[in-house]
Formats: structure tokens, sequence, C-alpha cells
């Protein structure tokens, strides 16, 4: 054989091995389907020499209920392209961006700047809405004024349970951690149990404490606040965004609630099982190396929504973020980065031509 055709030869005895057992398995299929076929005839005919009344009744039945099948998927399909017909979705989009709008889908807002104290934007700023976890940074705040040694260690007992929302938690009861722990799980995971702990474990009591965290509103100024509780479970606990911006300033004053709500993840060893424990921040903004972030809180409960509060330096001009209620889980952290950009691209340009 020449030269010039061995490797065509090659490829086609190639190509006919590697075709082989894909014709065998199509032969053997249509075998099999084949016998099916000549069975389930075989089984109609012999059943129709048995009883051909039987038979003629049997096959009518089958029929019949054949087309009942095909006319109720005929029904349904036109029952279901008349309604796809009939719906109009409206979709749900922001405000646009222009000078006076960051185009925010949260409920309640407020943006301040915290150096001059102008309200750059707000929206519904004096509602009194529930402030869920928004709550733990007074429960900070009334901690922190105590002067309460950090290092002393708490207990979760069974009062710090949650019996209004039946929310779970990591931390079981009898974790024993140093107050300033469960200061920090309280404010970076908001860890509703820490929090708990923290108002059981002060002088006085719990009713104590929420008495101080009341007192602590009032001294701020914040004229709508009402607290029941150190974790914000409690829908009663109110205030209005206004409010909400005068506490955020009071808590970026604390070095302990900035270096607490703003950090990434920490993790300790269980005194209950030995086990490792990481907890991580709720807000994820935290870990980008693009914010300067002074203090970050987030919240919810079903009766709040979803809720975050912030306070960071954006082109060098220190802002309090307030956002309450926002429309879904990814809004809340949208709408803080929406009006970063708001700032930047319209307002800080307005500053700098003024």
């Amino acid at each position: 054989m020449p030269k010039l055709f061995r490797p065509l030869c090659a490829l086609i005895t190639c190509a006919f091995l590697a075709a082989t057992p894909a014709l065998a398995a199509k032969n053997t299929a249509e075998k099999t389907g084949t016998s099916a076929k000549k069975s389930s005839t075989k089984k109609s005919a012999i059943a129709q020499k048995k009883s051909p009344q039987k038979y003629s009744k049997a096959k009518k039945q089958t029929t019949r209920i054949t087309r009942q099948s095909t006319r109720t998927i005929n029904i349904k399909q036109r029952a279901i392209a008349g309604a796809r017909r009939d719906v109009q979705i409206s979709r749900v989009n922001a405000s646009p961006i222009n000078f006076y709008s960051p185009g925010v889908q949260s409920a309640g807002v407020v943006v301040l700047n915290q150096q001059t104290g102008e309200v750059m934007y707000e929206r519904n700023a004096d509602n009194v809405v529930p402030i869920a976890s928004i709550t733990k940074l007074m429960t900070a705040m009334v901690v922190l004024d105590a002067r309460l040694p950090l290092n002393e260690l708490i207990s979760v007992t069974h009062d710090d349970v949650d019996t209004l929302k039946n929310t779970g938690s990591r931390l079981a009861v009898g974790t024993t951690l140093t107050r300033g722990e469960m200061l920090l799980l309280a404010l970076m995971s908001s860890e509703n149990r820490a929090a708990s702990a923290l108002s059981h474990a002060f002088p006085g009591g719990r009713a104590h404490f929420i008495r101080k965290m009341n007192e602590k509103a009032l001294q701020l100024g914040m004229t709508h606040a009402r607290f029941y509780d150190s974790t914000g479970l409690n829908p009663q606990n109110v205030a209005t965004p206004r409010d909400l911006s005068l506490m955020v300033k009071a808590a970026q004053r604390y070095p302990e609630i900035h270096q607490f709500s703003t950090s990434s993840e920490y993790t300790f060893i269980s005194n209950l099982t030995n086990n490792l424990m990481t907890y991580r921040n709720t807000n994820p903004l935290v870990k980008d190396p693009d914010w300067s972030i002074g203090v970050s809180k987030t919240g919810f409960i079903n009766e709040a929504g979803r809720c975050i509060v912030m306070q960071a330096t954006i082109n060098s001009m220190p802002v309090v973020m307030i956002l309450m209620d926002s429309a879904g889980k990814q809004t809340r952290i949208g709408d803080v980065q929406r009006i970063r950009r708001w700032i930047e691209e319209t307002r800080q340009n307005n500053y700098r031509a003024g």
C-alpha cells in the first residue's frame, strides 16, 4: 500500500472501531423496543381472542381517558397562557441618583455630615420605628459608662435565652466569657445572649440596666427613644432615624465601640466543649479596604425590617448614615454604597466647586 494512503486507512479504521459500540447499543435498543412492541401486540391479540367484548370495552375506555387527559392539558395550558397575559409586573426601582437624592430604597433614612451637622438627605426621619439590634449600641455605651472591668468573667444563664422571638444562639447556657468578649460578640455579630448577659451582670440587675439605657437616651436628646431590653428583640425598643443619628455620633466617641463594631471576626475556645468558635461581623463592608468605618451596627426583626447604622469617612468627610427597614437582604448594604457614590460624585463635587 502506498505510504500516502496509510494514514487515511488508519483514520478510517479508528472511526469504525469508535462507532461500533454505539451502533451495537443502537441495534440492541431497537431490538429491545421491537421485542417489547411484539410482546405487547401478542398480548393484545390473545386478550382479544379470549374475550372480544371485554377487550373492545377496555380499548374504548383507554381511548376516552386519553382524550380526557389531552383535553385537560389543553385547558390548563390555555388558562396559564391567559393568566400570564393578564399579569402586569411593575418593577420597584430606587429613585434616580441626583444632587438631591442618593436613590436609596430604605424606608427611613438620615445622612448627616458629622462635621457641619448638615442633614444631607432624609426620608421619614421623624417616624418612630422599632430599631432591632441597633439597640446594642446603647447597651455598649451603658456598659462602658459604668467603667466595669472588661476582663471580668460573665456566664450565659437560662434568663438570657430568648423566649420572645425564640431565636437560637451558639452561646449555650453556661458559656463563660469576659465582659469585653461579650461586648465584642454583641456589637460585631449581634449575639443576643451576649447582650442579655451584659445586662443581667450589671450592678443592680437587668431592670437597673434598662433604666440606665433610657436615661442615656434622654441625655443624648433622643426624645422619641424607648428601651425595654438590651438586645433589640423586643419590638417596643423604638426611636426615630434622627434619634439614632444622635446615638451613632455618641457611640463613635467610644474607642471600644469603634474597635468591636468594626472587627471582622473573633475566635475563642468554648469552656463547655473545648472547641474553637468563630464569630464574624454582620456587616461585610468592615473587611473592605476602601471603606473607613468608625461605627457599624446592623439589625433585624420582622417588625423593624433590615437596618444598618454607620459612621464612616467618605472623601475626608465624616458621615453618619441611618438606614431603617430596607427592602431586602442586601438592600441596606446597597443603600450604603449608593450613599457613598452619591457623596463622591454629586455632593462632594458641589462642595469643592463652592
